[in-house]
This record gives structure tokens, C-alpha cells and sequence, in this order.
């Protein structure tokens, strides 16, 4: 008998929560709707733009009219990006006399020699000897060359010994040598 006693203890608990479900449930869907009318929505009259659209444009056009610069800058007196001032000639360049000019273009142009220094020298093993590598500064660049490597625009390596370096002008054929010092 008490076995039958627990099945319908159960049976009464199972369904006291669901009718206290079911009550809840119906109390929280009555609360969420009303019965309550809504007022009519009223849609509010929209402001004429033409009216406005006048005044905008007298506006912008005003607006513009002040972004404009009224005086053009003037040149300024030196170049901030230059270490020298221009010079200005007032008058026209004088000419030289022609027989001048003949003996300058006759005389040949002789180009300064650039400053070249030789830093020093790498020398790596090769099938056939020493490979050197000459570390030549000089034109604001470093150069790491070896035999027939050009320096700069001007010269090529003729040879590199063990702590000198020939450098051949391609422009006349002469040799300068660098020293390690």
C-alpha cells in the first residue's frame, strides 16, 4: 500500500505544476496585451525646402567667397629649401670675344678627381687563389668591388694586390692607385 501511496503523491505533484504553469503563463500573456486603443498617429507637415533652398545657396556662395584668398602670395625673398640664393643678373650676360671661346673649346676639359679611399681589402679562397674584394668610400657611397668592377661612373678596377688597388680612368686610360694606410 504504500507503494500506491508515492505513485498517486507523484501523480499530484506532477500536476499541481502544470496547472501552475499553465496559470502563470496565461497571467504574464494577459499582462502583455491590452485592450487599450492607440491614439491615431499624426504625420507632421514636412517644411517647404524651396523656401530654404534660397537662403542655403546665398550661404555656400558667401561660405566659397571667404575660402578664396583675395591677394595672391608674393615670392618669398630666399628658398627655404636651397643652401644658396640664386643669383640674379640685371643685366644681360656680356659675350665673351670669339677668338676666346676657340681656345677653350680647344683645350681639353680636365674633370677633378673624385676622393676616393681605400678602407681595405677581403680576400676569399678560390680554385685559382686568392678572390680579393677591394672596400673603396669616396662620392658619399661604399663600394665593394673586385677586377673589372666599375667604380662610380668613371673608373674600373685594373688590379688588387694584397694592399693596393689600380683603378683605370675610362674616360683617358690613366691609372690612379689606392694605398691602405
Amino acid at each position: 500500500m504504500l507503494r500506491s501511496n508515492e505513485i498517486l503523491m507523484n501523480v499530484k505533484r506532477t500536476l499541481m505544476l502544470v496547472v501552475g504553469g499553465a496559470a502563470l503563463i496565461a497571467w504574464f500573456a494577459g499582462a502583455a496585451t491590452s485592450n487599450r486603443e492607440l491614439p491615431p498617429m499624426t504625420i507632421a507637415p514636412h517644411p517647404a525646402v524651396d523656401l530654404k533652398g534660397a537662403d542655403l545657396a546665398i550661404e555656400i556662395a558667401r561660405l566659397h567667397d571667404r575660402l578664396r584668398p583675395d591677394a595672391k602670395p608674393r615670392q618669398p625673398g630666399r628658398n627655404l629649401f636651397s643652401y644658396h640664393a640664386a643669383v640674379r643678373a640685371s643685366a644681360p650676360p656680356v659675350e665673351a670675344p670669339k677668338a676666346a671661346l676657340s681656345e677653350a673649346a680647344a683645350a681639353p676639359v680636365v674633370l677633378p678627381q673624385p676622393t676616393l679611399k681605400l678602407d681595405g681589402i677581403a680576400e676569399d679562397a678560390g680554385p685559382d687563389g686568392p678572390v680579393r674584394t677591394a672596400i673603396i668610400a669616396g662620392d658619399g657611397q661604399l663600394y665593394l668591388v673586385k677586377e673589372g668592377e666599375a667604380v662610380g661612373s668613371r673608373y674600373r678596377v685594373a688590379a688588387i694586390s694584397a694592399a693596393v688597388v689600380e683603378l683605370t680612368d675610362t674616360s683617358d686610360g690613366s691609372t690612379r692607385r689606392l694605398a691602405l694606410k
